[in-house]
């Protein structure tokens, strides 16, 4: 019960066998080993730019992806200690689904975005970020938009959308976040934190720990995300921040890999020696620092979400996330929710797909657009 309360800022879940979801196509068979190789953003969004805003120290920088030249736009807010990619493989389904323009951003302090102040995670300059940021994209006259956000981007999204920082917000979609939870969380969060490692050896080892781990349970969403996770440190190797690396906790797989002929003992030794070569990899944010912003992005949400004067939808990946303002406001019809079960708390990771029927349905219904041909509610 103690993990499942870490979900509002980190996937936590335990995982499904194999580290992956359920009838992934991604899956290999027996005696094969898995491709855990990055995969790069331009297989998922049409471009990539870096978009200038002001501030009162000078200029910030987010780093925006975008797909398609019309429609309404979706706007991706994502998760803590994530970063735009994390939205990739959603953004190929979605893309096909509907009439729409996707953008995702690299919130402040997170992925390529570049801040003056980066220690200032407030949930009033982050919501503040996401205004800027669409008056820098689009002027005085921004087209609708639909804002969606997950874990603690959901979060920042309601905030963005309760002081009318996007006027033309269309909708709004949460993805599994809810007050109750996770101010219950908050107490654990440290802890939880602390117990994952604190270097990888490379990306393609920071892949394979999110998948083995449970972190992310679809690897091709793992492939293209946690290279915006992580970074090449500069610490040298045996510095007491980077002693505890990928080698010692990532979780062994049962399966024997019969056509590389190799023992996991071999294997290691193999590893070892490739860490002294390369660069080691660390966090892109260091999400114990921020602990002082937690409450702020939290507390009042629920409330705050209910006072949304847009449609609303809620994505959950289990039903025992409602607390009491929600349950009430749900039986009220103050907004849309769906359930969608066997999936971790990054769940527009894990089930690209599911989430992108909920979301295209959702607009469809309220005539926000319309299903490219060929695809039905």
């Amino acid at each position: 019960m103690e993990k499942q309360l870490h979900l509002n800022l980190l996937a936590s879940r335990p995982p499904v066998p194999g580290g992956l979801q359920s009838g992934s196509k991604m899956r290999m068979g027996p005696g094969r080993k898995r491709d855990f190789s990055p995969l790069s953003w331009s297989q998922y969004f049409e471009t990539m730019e870096d978009v200038e805003v002001e501030n009162d120290n000078g200029k910030d920088t987010f780093r925006i992806y975008s797909s398609g030249q019309h429609g309404p736009v979706l706007l991706l807010l994502h998760g803590g200690g994530h970063s735009a990619l994390s939205w990739a493989v959603f953004t190929e389904v979605i893309y096909s689904r509907i009439n729409c323009r996707v953008v995702a951003m690299d919130l402040r302090a997170h992925g390529d975005t570049k801040v003056k102040n980066s220690d200032d995670l407030s949930a009033e300059t982050m919501a503040k970020d996401i205004g800027k940021v669409v008056e820098a994209l689009y002027g005085e006259n921004p087209p609708p938009i639909m804002m969606i956000g997950h874990s603690m981007g959901g979060a920042i999204a309601v905030h963005t959308a309760a002081a009318n920082h996007v006027p033309s917000l269309l909708g709004l979609c949460v993805i599994d976040v809810v007050e109750g939870t996770a101010m219950d969380a908050l107490n654990s969060m440290q802890n939880f934190l602390r117990s994952r490692p604190k270097t990888f050896k490379s990306v393609e080892n920071a892949i394979e720990w999110s998948v083995k781990s449970g972190q992310i349970r679809n690897i091709e969403s793992a492939r293209v995300s946690m290279g915006g996770q992580v970074k090449k440190c500069e610490e040298p190797l045996n510095s007491p921040g980077v002693s505890k690396s990928i080698g010692e906790v990532i979780i062994e797989e049962e399966e024997e890999e019969e056509e590389e002929g190799e023992s996991n003992q071999k294997r290691k030794k193999e590893d070892d020696q490739e860490v002294k070569k390369e660069s080691l990899y660390t966090w892109q944010i260091d999400l114990s620092k921020t602990e002082k912003y937690w409450e702020g992005w939290f507390s009042g949400l629920s409330a705050l979400f209910l006072s949304c004067p847009v449609p609303k939808l809620l994505l959950l990946a289990g039903v025992d996330r409602l607390d009491k303002d929600l349950t009430i406001g749900q039986m009220q019809g103050k907004f849309q929710m769906q359930v969608l079960p066997q999936c971790g708390h990054a769940v527009h990771e894990d089930a690209p797909e599911k989430v992108a029927d909920a979301l295209a349905s959702f607009m469809v219904r309220h005539k926000f657009t319309e299903l490219k041909e060929g695809f039905l509610c």
